[in-house]
């Protein structure tokens, strides 16, 4: 499998492992077969799994840990999250140690090698501020940079972690300025799909600009985990779960009826042209699966292997979301 560079934490596959089907998020599959996928990820060349307490209640990281016992391949790195939302700055520091030590329990390991902030980052005052979720979901710019910043420093510092990075869901003038500053995050995962659609996770009106995160973090040497390719199943053949017709992953699915066409016409499933648009992007380096068996996974890997798409596919692709 083709390598990218994930800025200063170096050569990665261009294919990542996410935890979300690991953790029975994405449809019906059980722990057996998430080991087997795991597993059959790293033989094909995957070498990065991304993962976090969110995805299955520590599920995807109990897979981990028991697909490898502890005994990891040397050449594979693994990720947690922190969920930390409006927590205290007095009491902060604690609860990101906490994460990271019931995730290294889980996994079977000692170090992580990527720890991201797994919450919106919301500027001091913004409306997101006000959600209903805000207090599990929001971390205020100024904690940010106050707090969570220095605390990711020292855990590097210390060597529980190896390097740090956030979960650029939030609101992007907050990301932008982010990724500017110092230190710097060592990577920012990011929106990376056709639509430029965070889907259900956007707890903001304005737009959410994904290229132009992305376009920020290539200026200033900070890897992109593309993740979304398919926008959670927007960009597929099927959504494969039950969801409410106003659903954000619904309402996108809607609207990509062109697109499904223009895969069929290019005799790709959905979720193939989607995984190859995402992997022809500019400034992304590695791009996040959220498949949840082998069989989606073997399609993903074998996307990879098609290579690029042309440049004119992908104005054709682009062409199916023009909605002026």
């Amino acid at each position: 499998m083709d390598k990218g560079n994930l800025g200063s934490f170096g050569p990665v596959s261009r294919l990542t492992l996410g935890g979300g089907g690991l953790g029975q998020l994405w449809g019906q599959t059980d722990r057996p077969e998430c080991i087997a996928t795991l597993r059959a990820a790293v033989d094909a060349g995957i070498d990065l799994i991304d993962l976090a307490y969110r995805y299955g209640g520590g599920e995807a990281e109990e897979v981990f840990g028991a697909a490898f016992e502890g005994l990891v391949p040397d050449n594979v790195r693994v990720t947690s999250k922190c969920l930390l939302g409006n927590t205290p700055r007095d009491e902060i520091e604690d609860r990101l140690q906490q994460s990271i030590h019931d995730s290294l329990a889980r996994l079977r390991v000692e170090r992580l090698d990527l720890f991201f902030l797994h919450s919106n980052v919301a500027p001091d005052g913004h409306p997101m501020q006000q959600h209903t979720d805000a207090g599990a979901r929001m971390t205020a710019q100024s904690d940010f940079v106050a707090t969570v910043r220095p605390c990711f420093e020292r855990f590097v510092a210390d060597g529980l972690i190896g390097a740090w990075g956030l979960t650029g869901i939030g609101h992007p003038d907050a990301i932008i300025d982010l990724l500017g500053d110092d230190p710097k995050p060592a990577v920012v995962q990011c929106i990376a799909n056709a639509m430029d659609s965070p889907g259900a996770l956007k707890f903001y009106d304005e737009p959410a600009r994904p290229r132009e995160v992305i376009a920020t973090a290539q200026a200033n040497g900070v890897g992109v985990m593309g993740i979304r390719a398919v926008q959670a199943g927007a960009l597929t053949d099927a959504i494969d779960r039950e969801l409410p017709a106003d659903h954000g992953e619904v309402r996108d699915f809607n609207k990509a009826g062109t697109y499904r066409t223009l895969a069929s016409e290019l005799g790709m499933t959905a979720a193939t042209l989607g995984h190859r648009y995402t992997l022809s992007m500019a400034g992304v380096d590695t791009v996040v699966l959220g498949v949840k068996n082998r069989q989606e996974l073997a399609e993903c890997v074998a996307a990879e292997a098609a290579g690029p798409l042309p440049t004119e596919i992908i104005a054709r692709v682009d062409g199916c979301f023009s909605f002026d």
